[in-house]
């Protein structure tokens, strides 16, 4: 500002004062670097489940070409008009799928061909496969909405480890217990990846309050705050991480030489094979706990 001195002086007064006043700045705040800082979950960005949702509806797609209805069966497939990729009949296969035959020779479980014939992949590809379109919508939805956020969490090296680990663990369980029919799906992966994160959020519960009380941070007025807790992991988790190695080494190993000693977990269970087969009006289960008939 620019201001004459002496004003109202008399004439010959010619000296003038310059006044110059800049503007102040706003206060900082001594924790608004803190206030700022990002969350301390790095946020991965997600691409392997989609692809292994991909890879599973592309693995589907193969299974119904190679199926070939029209050409294989007695003209009484289901939705004629999709042409060689018809589905089996409703009595047949009710979850609009192909042959069981189809699904054996794209590498489905069936435990005569794992131990005799020593095709131990088979308990790895058939976590892969579908019995049909029901099934797949299922699996793939159940593994986006619960694989994405998890991978967004953790990164794709530990859910994809999870994933296969889960998965190869299910075709064991479903070997010991599904011996005179065929298994295929991921179901034994998607509860893997159920398990991991209810184990994080039941483990880790201070740590998710801290994240929740960091966000209401920021809307709070500026002064005198503490930062967000670092995320440590305590003695106690180190020692449950251990343990459950030892116990996964351990369960899978007895599980393979019992698979293949030829242990039927049937004879010691009198209801596990309804977990595998649920009477309905149109297929009963036979008094052979492993096999699902149609009427």
């Amino acid at each position: 500002m620019m201001k004459p001195a002496g004003a109202g002086a008399g004439p010959g007064t010619g000296t003038v004062e310059v006044r110059v006043e800049r503007p102040q700045r706003p206060p900082v705040h001594p924790n608004s670097a803190r206030l700022r800082a990002r969350p301390y979950y790095r946020r991965w960005t997600p691409w392997l489940v989609p692809a292994a949702s991909i890879a599973c509806v592309a693995v589907f797609l193969v299974t119904m070409f190679v199926n070939d209805c029209p050409n294989r069966s007695a003209g009484n497939c289901t939705a004629g008009f999709l042409g060689r990729f018809a589905f089996q009949p409703l009595k047949e296969n009710p979850l609009l799928g192909p042959s069981s035959t189809t699904l054996l020779k794209m590498g489905a479980l069936d435990v005569s061909k794992v131990v005799q014939g020593r095709q131990g992949w088979r308990l790895i590809t058939c976590i892969w496969l579908h019995a049909g379109v029901v099934h797949l919508l299922i699996n793939v939805l159940c593994l986006l909405f619960i694989g994405i956020r998890l991978e967004q969490e953790f990164g794709f090296v530990r859910i994809g480890l999870v994933y296969l680990i889960s998965g190869f663990g299910g075709s064991l369980m479903s070997a010991l217990f599904i011996r005179a029919s065929i298994s295929v799906g991921a179901s034994g992966a998607l509860f893997g990846l159920i398990g991991s994160m209810l184990s994080e959020l039941i483990t880790n519960w201070s740590l998710y309050a801290n994240k929740f009380a960091w966000i209401n941070q920021r809307r709070v007025a500026p002064g005198p705050q503490a930062a967000p807790a670092e995320r440590k992991h305590k003695t106690y988790q180190y020692i449950l991480w251990i343990v459950a190695a030892i116990l996964l080494i351990v369960g899978f190993t007895l599980a393979i030489v019992l698979l293949f000693r030829g242990y039927n977990a049937n004879d010691h269970c009198s209801w596990c094979h309804y977990l595998s087969c649920v009477p309905t009006k149109k297929w009963k289960c036979n008094s052979s706990p492993t096999t699902c008939t149609v009427r």
